[in-house]
């Protein structure tokens, strides 16, 4: 059988959502949903609504410490299947700290989410930065610069935020909107 593509996936997870609700889930919902997990295991958007619709529902026939360890279990590919991504970290440790009472090994999680995010944050802006660097026009050089102050305080010893800075300010001088350096 052949993988399913992302707009199939994309369709079979709309489907899931369309046969319940947001906040508690219908049999159907979940029988989709865990149909796409078994079918496509590193969905990790499904892997997500899946277990946060887990979280909110209460399936007939399925004990407590079951559901739990299904989340868990879903959760953890999440992570896997995410390469660690923050948002898939953020889930799990939330899970661990509430249901698993576990305060040490939510902390990590919270943790290594929160330097997960860091480095996204850090090269968006540098990235956007540059962005508006390029762009050499005065609204977005003034952008460019209003950014680049924010982020120089939040990552003051990054590399990449020092040369999308460094490029923004030279963009600034070359167009007036900044004085020539002395010297």
């Amino acid at each position: 059988m052949a993988h399913p593509t992302l707009d199939e996936m994309m369709a079979r997870m709309r489907a899931a959502r369309e046969a319940g609700s947001a906040n508690e889930a219908s049999a159907e919902q979940l029988q989709r949903l865990r149909e796409l997990a078994r079918d496509c295991p590193a969905f990790t958007p499904n892997l997500l609504e899946l277990s946060r619709l887990l979280r909110l529902t209460d399936e007939p026939g399925v004990e407590m410490d079951q559901a739990l360890e299904e989340i868990e279990q879903l959760l953890e590919q999440a992570v896997q299947a995410s390469a660690r991504g923050a948002p898939a970290l953020l889930e799990l440790a939330h899970f661990v700290d509430v249901f698993r009472s576990s305060p040490s090994r939510a902390e990590a999680l919270f943790e290594e989410s929160v330097a997960s995010a860091l480095h996204a944050l850090e090269h968006s802006w540098a990235g956007l930065i540059e962005f508006w660097a390029m762009e050499r026009t005065k609204e977005a050089l003034e952008k460019a610069l209003k950014l680049a102050e924010l982020a120089e305080r939040v990552f003051p010893e990054s590399p990449s935020i020092f040369n999308a800075v460094e490029d923004a300010r030279l963009g600034a001088i070359r167009t007036g909107l900044l004085p020539r350096r002395e010297g």
